[in-house]
């Protein structure tokens, strides 16, 4: 069964399981259901404020799962401590987590289980000589406060957009994060401002595949792109499985916390001033690739076994384990 706090969600959900689905919209009444059941495991996939509803039952594990491993400040959040465990992809978030957060057993309190959702990568053959490539732009929002404030839409985004149209060697793709402009306008207003260039590209030339990229699924989007320019985002490590080039973009803002990774130091950085020169580094990063062995040194690092099939084996064997825990302290006096 699953039980939801909102009755749009369960609607959502309904769509995409035969399971039951039902809405417990009261805390008393969420009290009352698990104070009464067998649940041993609970799994986390952010740090929303309203998970302490659950984390106040004692008779259960409370995994964090996040959504996804990156650079991002948030993945060292003391609200790790929250939680009995954290499921990561790969020794890279063990070792941020031991780096960055003090007072935390990262290897005590972490379990490698890999990344289940990128366990069929596209393959897709390097771009011809003189071809036109693919580029997906694909930035993150602008996050909650400063010192997340990963995002280029506002910064870098026409204007790289625009230059590489200009080149005209390149398909544009723009992938926007669903978030947004939800804190900041100025945001919002790029990202509209983005897709209206897209699309004046698009019906001026019909032949080309600039678009934005809305309905289908992340892993499709991955499967179209020869090249991919993003922020300091979980969308990068998503992308090393598939061996093309990446370009990371810089942030403008002096407040935003970046940390130093194998990722961001292997990779090539986009700063906004450099803008200008977007469309030759990556048409010599498709060309010659300079960094591709480096990259995939990076894989195993950062998403743990990645051969089909193990992270999703991996991360059941977890959960048992996690319920087996569970019932094991249920048996102490």
């Amino acid at each position: 069964m699953v039980v939801t706090a909102d009755s749009r969600t369960a609607r959502a959900i309904r769509a995409e399981t035969p399971l039951r689905v039902v809405t417990v919209a009261r805390y008393a009444t969420l009290d009352d259901v698990y104070s009464r059941s067998d649940v041993r495991l609970a799994l986390y996939v952010n740090h929303n404020p309203d998970n302490f509803s659950m984390l106040r039952f004692a008779s259960m594990v409370h995994v964090s799962l996040l959504h996804g491993d990156s650079d991002k400040i948030i993945s060292v959040s003391n609200q790790a401590k929250a939680y009995d465990f954290s499921f990561v992809a790969g020794q890279a978030a063990v070792d941020r987590l031991d780096r960055y957060l003090p007072r935390f057993d990262a290897p005590a309190r972490t379990v490698i289980v890999g990344r289940p959702q990128l366990e069929t990568p596209a393959v897709r053959p390097p771009v011809a000589p003189g071809a036109r490539a693919t580029v997906l732009y694909a930035p993150t929002w602008e996050g909650a406060q400063p010192t997340a404030a990963y995002g280029s839409v506002a910064t870098h985004g026409l204007a790289l957009v625009e230059r590489l149209l200009d080149d005209g060697g390149f398909d544009v793709v723009y992938r926007p994060h669903p978030l947004s402009g939800v804190r900041d306008a100025a945001y919002g207003e790029a990202d509209a401002t983005i897709r209206e260039r897209l699309a004046r590209a698009a019906e001026a030339q019909p032949q080309a595949g600039h678009r934005v990229s809305g309905d289908e699924s992340l892993a499709e989007a991955f499967a179209a792109a020869d090249v991919l320019v993003c922020d300091v985002s979980a969308v990068a490590m998503d992308w090393l499985p598939n061996g093309r080039p990446l370009v990371v973009t810089v942030p403008t803002s002096t407040e935003t916390v970046t940390a130093s990774t194998r990722l961001l130091d292997t990779v090539p950085r986009l700063a906004v001033a450099d803008v200008a020169g977007a469309a030759g580094l990556l048409r010599a990063e498709l060309e010659d690739d300079p960094g591709r062995d480096a990259r995939h040194a990076l894989l195993e690092y950062y998403l743990g076994d990645t051969t089909p099939g193990a992270s999703m084996a991996a991360f059941v064997t977890a959960c048992e384990r996690m319920i087996a825990l569970a019932d094991s302290d249920a048996r102490v006096p």
